[in-house]
């Protein structure tokens, strides 16, 4: 009865809005060809486009629920910055009083570096590359200063963003700190912390194997099946009124007690959102707090951010661990400083050293090569981040569309960029992103050594 559901009321349904969200900022980052682009990133500014302008807005620009696909291309671009007016959302709170200015030493040259895309033979420049992966926000740290900051497309300095999957790297280091405080236990099996998951695939996984996502699970995020299982999840989380004859899970903890296992946990990597929401999960029931509580508790207090950030919740109120996160440019550069810091800011221990040491240390490359990343050729995933394991040592926080949070040990850079590129694969945009962070990273350490 439920598969007909899906087939019949559902499948009228997949479009809208909760759906249609969890697709894009769920884990569609293996490479891929991309779409046919009829918009290039000037023609798509969705200022031009002069989307939702108006008292009310003409009809042909309005982006509403539930009848319009708000995550579609070119209205994408105007709905990464107003998730908040589009779904329901909690609060993860700021501290006013712990409030901390970015210092800024800003760089003129950094717009005109040249660097060659990995997938090309001509040069581009930075500028360029910043319409090439259609960018609505650049901001650039080295040292702790402000080097670079550029707002494009729908942002601004207040404005918030979608941040994607970069959600998950949040999630990651909330549990890596209550380890750290030794209040979660890595080692533990998820169905001694989570009784409600025994019979599902997570019962007999540990807590870490959740966090790297080494988790053996049956299911399908091949988002052209209509009978792929991330269709069944989206609608259990979809906060919309279900139909009356619905008789499938409710909310995303009911849905994660439905998965089932497939082979051999620590086997093998495998990026599946639900692995972040079990984390979520996880990291609840040992707090008794909910995740909105404890990201604000543990880190976006304690960071000096400027602005309080949104999250997205089910229809049971339960906050989107895997993908929900909206914030300022601004504030995810000081979460980006905090990591890279060892969890200092101005001088005062804000995040256990512990806990950051352990997602710097990486994950198992053995596993992560048979996850399919092309792009990452030498990566590993570790607390939800992810690895390059360049000359730099670089890690990241990454989501679809082009967002991430990119940090350089080596050249002491913190890089956050968000965008609204028409693909979500980030397979599609490292080509010109990954060798364009590498230019910028050269040019700042030969600027240091100059000086």
């Amino acid at each position: 009865m439920f598969k007909g559901i899906l087939k019949g009321y559902f499948m009228k349904l997949i479009l809208t809005a909760a759906s249609l969200f969890l697709l894009s900022i769920s884990t569609i980052t293996h490479a891929s060809s991309p779409t046919k682009q009829l918009l290039t990133d000037a023609q798509s500014d969705p200022n031009k486009l002069q989307l939702m302008v108006g008292f009310p807005p003409p009809v042909n620009k309005r982006i509403t629920l539930p009848d319009s696909n708000f995550f579609s291309f070119p209205k994408l671009r105007w709905s990464v910055c107003h998730m908040r007016e589009l779904l329901p959302t909690t609060s993860i709170a700021r501290n006013p009083y712990s409030y901390t200015p970015l210092k800024y030493a800003l760089l003129p040259d950094i717009d005109e570096l040249t660097f060659k895309p990995s997938n090309s033979n001509n040069l581009m420049t930075w500028q360029q590359s910043l319409a090439a992966n259609y960018t609505d926000g650049m901001l650039i740290l080295h040292k702790g200063k402000v080097v670079y900051e550029r707002y494009r497309g729908c942002l601004d300095e207040h404005s918030k963003h979608a941040a994607m999957s970069m959600t998950k790297s949040l999630t990651g280091l909330v549990a890596e700190i209550l380890i750290a405080q030794g209040k979660l236990n890595d080692k533990a099996l998820v169905k001694n912390i989570i009784p409600e998951l025994t019979n599902s695939a997570f019962g007999d996984a540990t807590v870490r194997q959740v966090m790297d996502m080494t988790t053996a699970l049956k299911y399908s995020e091949h988002y052209a099946d209509p009978n792929a299982d991330i269709w069944q999840y989206s609608y259990a989380a979809n906060p919309l009124p279900k139909p009356k004859e619905y008789t499938g899970p409710v909310g995303y903890f009911e849905y994660l007690q439905t998965v089932q296992k497939q082979g051999q946990h620590g086997a093998a990597f495998g990026y599946k959102t639900v692995n972040s929401d079990v984390l979520g999960w996880i990291v609840s029931k040992v707090t008794n707090k909910k995740f909105d509580e404890l990201a604000s508790e543990l880190v976006w207090s304690k960071i000096g951010t400027e602005h309080s950030a949104d999250i997205t919740v089910d229809g049971l109120g339960t906050p989107f661990a895997g993908g929900g996160l909206s914030a300022t440019l601004r504030d995810l550069a000081r979460l980006g400083l905090a990591v890279a810091n060892q969890g200092e800011i101005n001088g005062v221990q804000v995040i256990p050293v512990k806990a950051i040491a352990s997602i710097q240390t990486g994950g198992d490359k053995s596993a992560f090569s048979k996850g399919g990343f092309s792009s990452m050729p030498n990566g590993s995933y570790r607390s939800m981040w992810w690895h390059f394991h360049n000359a730099n040592g670089a890690f990241a926080a990454r989501g679809v569309h082009g967002q991430t949070i990119y940090i350089d040990p080596t050249a002491e850079m913190i890089l956050v960029r968000l965008a609204s590129h028409p693909v979500a694969a980030n397979g599609v945009i490292d080509p010109t992103s990954l060798p364009a962070y590498q230019a910028v990273a050269d040019f700042l350490m030969a600027q240091s050594k100059e000086n």
